[in-house]
């Protein structure tokens, strides 16, 4: 596993970029899952109150192939901050951390805490709501989401550790 550089001497070494080089998402996610600090190339989904994508993409394998070896990736989810349906479970956490994904961020909500505790899994959301989604196949898939503010594009790297999160337009070091 590699070593994740702290978000702070991130954010020292970068406070002068471009939003669209180096951003810092706001701090209003939670920690739900086991794993507290994650790193990773981004894939994104961008729907609203239906996890049909979300459930497609933790089901697909969580890594890609890089030149330096094999980097777990991390899901950006933009759920338009929707805190009426969980785009999360159980099982497909559980379904993202046996196929390899570093973490999830959502910005929505999530159900099934105490299992998604358990994970070795990073994942953030804004808070938890025990309704599940609707499933009608609706949204997009790796395609650039607004996440509070931030833009947060496919291939973009994440950063997440006790501090906050980072998002770089490559990966940083």
């Amino acid at each position: 596993m590699r070593l994740i550089p702290l978000t702070c001497d991130l954010c020292d070494a970068h406070k002068q970029a471009s939003p669209e080089v180096f951003a810092v998402l706001p701090p209003v996610f939670r920690d739900f899952g086991a794993r507290l600090a994650f790193a990773g190339p981004v894939s994104t989904v961008k729907c609203f109150e239906d996890n049909s994508l979300v459930k497609a993409a933790v089901e697909s394998p969580g890594w890609i192939d890089t030149p330096e070896g094999r980097a777990a990736k991390v899901l950006v989810v933009d759920g338009a901050a929707s805190l009426r349906r969980a785009l999360l479970g159980g099982n497909l956490g559980a379904a993202a951390a046996r196929n390899g994904w570093a973490g999830m961020v959502i910005n929505g909500c999530v159900r099934d805490v105490a299992e998604l505790a358990q994970l070795d899994l990073g994942i953030r959301a804004l808070a938890c709501v025990p309704m599940p989604t609707d499933k009608h196949n609706q949204g997009l898939r790796d395609v650039p989401v607004q996440i509070q503010g931030v833009w947060v594009r496919p291939g973009d790297w994440l950063y997440a550790d006790a501090d906050g999160m980072v998002v770089s337009a490559t990966p940083l070091g």
